[in-house]
């Protein structure tokens, strides 16, 4: 009978590593030691991104200041706000904007019921098609939790991870425009992905705000030090199709 359980408990363990395995990655420490996932790139550049849009109320706020900084941006979007407003999508496209995949909600990956991460990134997937006219190309997870379902999906859709390695931790409802610059100011330097929020679907409410005012001062800084700013296309850590080689995954076929 042992001989028997010993095998199956192995088995899960495999299965439960491979789904646990990539989120690692959003880990500080280990981060360091991927850095393509964590969007280290161009010393020259700095890759701004927003998450969690599209909002009716606040993303058009941030493409009117980013309009006016002649700065462009990538957007991790979530597809069931984007269905609901369509037409932000196209807007950011249209204002040279970089639109990329969040997922359908804000859920955690790690927690979720089997299917559902993959279904959300190919439904995701396919609405910025139809109603962007453009295929996304970089996957961003939820609260940074990659979980083995999620990097198997996205290599399904060629998709390529990536985290951030500069915040301003801009959801709290303590959060001020002083307190997301002190903070993001920490790792803000050539090669930087910055992580902000145009949306406040899981933040505090109207905690994009704060981010908003601190978004001039974010590009000054930048441009004032030598910096260029703007999405991750430009950011010199170009998707690949097959393989994300600094990523741990320890296990295939975890995308059911």
């Amino acid at each position: 009978m042992s001989c028997l359980v010993r095998p199956a408990g192995l088995g899960a363990a495999v299965v439960l590593a491979a789904h646990l395995g990539p989120a690692v990655t959003c880990l500080r420490s280990v981060r360091r030691w991927t850095p393509r996932t964590a969007g280290r790139g161009d010393p020259g550049h700095v890759a701004l991104t927003f998450d969690d849009g599209p909002d009716g109320t606040s993303t058009p706020r941030f493409l009117d200041a980013l309009a006016e900084l002649d700065c462009r941006a990538t957007f991790f979007v979530l597809g069931d706000p984007l269905r609901r407003r369509p037409d932000l999508g196209r807007r950011m496209v249209a204002e040279g904007h970089e639109i990329a995949v969040h997922g359908w909600r804000h859920q955690n990956g790690l927690l979720s019921r089997p299917g559902r991460v993959s279904a959300g990134i190919a439904r995701t997937v396919r609405l910025v098609r139809d109603v962007c006219g453009v295929r996304p190309v970089w996957y961003r997870p939820p609260h940074g939790a990659l979980s083995g379902e999620g990097l198997a999906a996205a290599r399904a859709f060629r998709l390529r991870p990536v985290l951030w390695t500069a915040w301003g931790r801009d959801w709290t409802a303590t959060t001020t425009p002083g307190t997301v610059r002190a903070t993001l100011d920490r790792d803000l330097r050539g090669g930087a992905t910055v992580l902000l929020h145009d949306s406040d679907v899981t933040s505090a409410p109207g905690a994009w705000r704060a981010t908003l005012d601190a978004l001039p001062g974010i590009v000054a800084a930048c441009r004032a030090g030598g910096l260029a700013v703007g999405p991750l296309r430009d950011h010199g850590i170009h998707p690949r199709t097959h393989g994300f080689p600094d990523i741990p995954m320890l296990g295939r076929n975890t995308a059911h």
